[in-house]
């Protein structure tokens, strides 16, 4: 019977093996985890860098300043997420991490941080969508403003074709180019509505920044795997015994809207 139950594709071994490769393994997630205090201390010692334009973003409560984007509190962290002008709905992927924000809000409240989103989609396509996935979770819209652009998460057409070169390392064809993106880029693209172009001129970045004695400081910004740590989904299949299962063809193509799960 233990044969038979005994996986076709892992060695299995002894309990006294196992506990010894357990206890190795172990050894490196410690120092993993001294790694990442260690980064996390270097962050908070990044320079400042003042904000010196008055940006005015569309909220549900009319025009504010990035100031009073704060809500009364020294910190605020921003997810630059991919909803961009062209867009009819939310990037899925984008959505799948915003999922787990309402319940962590308070907690970072208590530690004077303010939590919310800015797209560069009209306020009222981001207020249905929102309705729609059942946020609460503050969303500005920087329709009528350069912060995103200024914040390196929307582009132009020309400076996508400037970063698609600067990959390549020479001259390219943009729709040659774009043809050639990674599945999930197009995939995504029909999912939200628009075009592979429209499309990835939108990235997903989250921009910390600092308020005080009335000044505003940019003081950390990552983007793509750096946003790994708000994607609550992923530390936990990285312990599960599939780990994510996903390979390159096929990276984040399994991901959807919490409503579109089991949906042709």
């Amino acid at each position: 019977m233990a044969d038979r139950l005994a996986p076709k594709t892992h060695p299995t071994v002894s309990p006294e093996e196992w506990q010894a490769a357990r206890d190795e393994l172990l050894v490196e997630e410690k120092e993993h985890t001294r790694q990442g205090d260690e980064l996390a201390r270097k962050r908070r010692e990044l320079p400042w860098l003042r904000v010196e334009k008055e940006y005015r973003l569309d909220t549900d409560e009319g025009q504010r300043t990035l100031t009073e984007l704060f809500d009364g509190r020294s910190q605020l962290l921003t997810y630059h997420f991919m909803f961009g002008p062209s867009y009819e709905a939310g990037d899925p992927v984008n959505s799948s991490m915003v999922d787990g924000f309402d319940g962590l809000v308070p907690h970072l409240h208590a530690r004077d941080l303010t939590l919310m989103l800015v797209s560069r989609a009209p306020l009222a396509k981001l207020q249905a969508y929102k309705r729609r996935m059942g946020w609460s979770i503050p969303w500005a819209s920087s329709a009528n403003s350069d912060f995103n652009f200024d914040m390196g998460a929307s582009s132009t057409e020309e400076e996508l074709r400037e970063q698609m070169q600067q990959i390549a390392g020479r001259e390219v064809d943009l729709t040659e180019a774009l043809e050639g993106l990674p599945p999930i880029a197009h995939q995504n693209a029909a999912a939200v509505g628009t075009d592979v172009r429209s499309y990835i001129c939108e990235a997903p970045v989250v921009s910390a920044f600092a308020l005080e004695d009335g000044a505003v400081y940019k003081t950390y910004t990552t983007t793509w795997r750096g946003l790994e740590f708000i994607m609550g989904y992923y530390p936990i299949l990285d312990r599960a015994p599939k780990g994510r299962d996903e390979g390159d063809d096929d990276w984040q193509t399994w991901l959807r809207r919490h409503d579109e799960y089991g949906q042709s």
